[in-house]
């Protein structure tokens, strides 16, 4: 138990020694609806100590973490007769928990409290519901404006419990269940690959235990599906070689220039990252005033971010994004020095001119679309998934399914990018509907498509980039291999940073796993 946890739940001891009881092959209990979730030794197990303690679950995704949270739930409520708090940090997922949680559980006593809800609503709501489901933004400002108080809730649970960080909601939501005796329970796939990091969400959510249960456990290995994984290279044009040489001059220099000024000098140039640009900046603003010496050093280091983003713009997305971001720029009603200054460069200036005379697109579009012709050909209804991190590129793989007959659909975040319209929560939920339904096979989504998104019989996911974020790497797989065998497919720009993000990834998935069972054994 973590120092300081409440011991509220003291009297419940008798309980952990109590065992669900199994009824033909599913969970036995009096608020679950009968024979309605199957029995999984790890997902019983899990939910008890979830009962008993404050807990961090880390399961890969689609092994049923929802389920656990809703056993312990079922316990908590019958024990103690108080409310249960299900938080996630996105309304397509707060509203998937719901539909899990109606399906289950014989209690139907449940609200979705979300911003759109009126305040006076959601007041109204607390007090005549058991079971709420929240993002915990709406439930922090509620509190703070004291709506209502969460003294007369027993369980909280928080879905992608890795956002538990900095100055997220999480952490103020959880300090408000410390402060009550609330017990917790953490759910994540993939909770980062820095030991720092996982003890501050442990700390965060005053969790003092770890359970994780990997592919390769026993208990385990019978419900996971395989997935194959490919990794699909492809070579960039001579167009785009040619493209890149003025780009990369530009971000060189503007990297040398930043070493001779003190700045960068544990790296050769080649190796410096986007990380470490923006670890000069923030080092010029801790300086506070600036004279002419930390100007030259914050002007730099925006020039390379720029030419950085460029480079890997083309490398990784292809001619059609770096045109669009460079038009932006030129575009913009209010341009900062900088941008004027790297829109003058006269290599950028070579660059604009021979993108005008260019049409082609990445290679990897050409095989992406092999790519999914083959899995139709195998399976004609199959479900597709594929993820790409910019809009810009999303719409030229979406003319490019077009072009080919494929039919697909987009998902996108809910945030307007100038004259772009997001999309609505009904039109997320209406999308990822009608794709369950295989009304169209291939879905196109950003990174809001990485979390939470579940469609069991997904066949495929294509990643059309690699990237570097270990969790984001789990959660994009996740989307496969759910109720059957699935495959991943991740497209690689050979000699760019590609290759770099995919080594990234993979090293620091393996190191997560070992961290968090280093801790499960502390």
């Amino acid at each position: 138990m973590a120092e300081g946890q409440s011991s509220l739940f003291d009297y419940m001891e008798f309980d952990r020694e109590a065992k669900l009881e199994k009824d033909g092959g599913f969970v036995s209990h009096p608020l679950l609806e009968k024979r309605s979730v199957e029995w999984r030794d790890f997902q019983v197990e899990l939910a008890s100590e979830a009962a008993g303690s404050n807990l961090l679950v880390v399961v890969p995704t689609g092994l049923g973490k929802t389920l656990v949270a809703l056993i312990a739930a079922a316990e908590m409520i019958k024990v103690t007769g108080k409310k249960v708090l299900f938080l996630a940090p996105t309304r397509p997922l707060v509203m998937q928990h719901l539909e899990t949680f109606r399906k289950h559980l014989l209690i139907k006593s449940m609200a979705l409290f979300t911003g759109s809800t009126p305040a006076a609503e959601r007041k109204k709501l607390w007090f005549s519901n058991r079971v709420i489901f929240a993002t915990p933004q709406v439930i922090g400002n509620d509190v703070a404006a004291k709506l209502y108080s969460m003294d007369d809730v027993a369980f909280c649970i928080f879905d992608e419990a890795h956002r538990a960080v900095g100055n997220y909601s999480y952490v103020n939501v959880a300090l408000k269940c410390r402060d009550a005796g609330i017990r917790v329970l953490g759910l994540t796939a993939s909770p980062g690959a820095k030991r720092e990091k996982i003890e501050e969400i442990l700390t965060a959510l005053n969790i003092g235990k770890v359970e994780i249960r990997g592919r390769e456990d026993e208990d385990v290995n019978e419900y996971v599906r395989n997935v194959d994984e490919e990794i699909v290279r492809v070579e960039l044009s001579a167009g785009m070689k040619e493209l890149l040489k003025p780009i990369d001059s530009l971000l060189h220099e503007k990297i040398v220039k930043l070493q001779k000024m003190g700045f960068l000098r544990y790296k050769k140039a080649e190796f410096v990252s986007r990380k470490d640009l923006l670890s000069v900046r923030a080092a010029v603003m801790a300086r506070g005033k600036r004279g002419g010496y930390l100007f030259g050093a914050m002007h730099n280091s925006i020039m390379a971010m720029h030419a950085y983003h460029c480079s890997e713009l083309l490398e990784t997305q292809g001619i059609g994004p770096l045109r669009l971001y460079l038009e932006r720029m030129a575009a913009a009603e209010k341009q900062t020095k900088t941008e004027k200054s790297f829109l003058n460069d006269e290599r950028m200036k070579q660059v604009r001119e021979m993108l005008a005379g260019e049409v082609s697109s990445h290679p990897k579009v050409e095989k992406l679309v092999e790519l999914i012709r083959r899995q139709l050909a195998k399976k004609g209804d199959s479900l597709v998934m594929v993820f790409t991190q910019y809009r810009d590129t999303i719409e030229i793989i979406a003319s490019a399914l077009a072009g080919a007959g494929i039919s697909y659909g987009r998902f996108i975040g809910q945030a307007d990018r100038g004259k772009e319209k997001g999309m609505s929560q009904k039109e997320q939920k209406e999308v990822v509907s009608r794709f369950a339904s295989r009304a169209f096979n291939v879905l196109v989504a950003s990174s809001i498509g990485e979390e939470g998104i579940d469609v069991p019989d997904v066949e495929m996911v294509v990643f059309y980039e690699p990237i570097p974020s270990e969790i984001r790497y789990i959660q994009r797989k996740g989307r496969t291999g759910r109720s059957s065998a699935g495959r991943v497919s991740i497209l690689l720009a050979t000699g760019t940073r590609d290759e770099a993000y995919l080594r990234a990834s993979s090293k620091r998935e393996k190191k997560m796993n070992r961290i968090v069972r280093s801790l499960k054994e502390d």
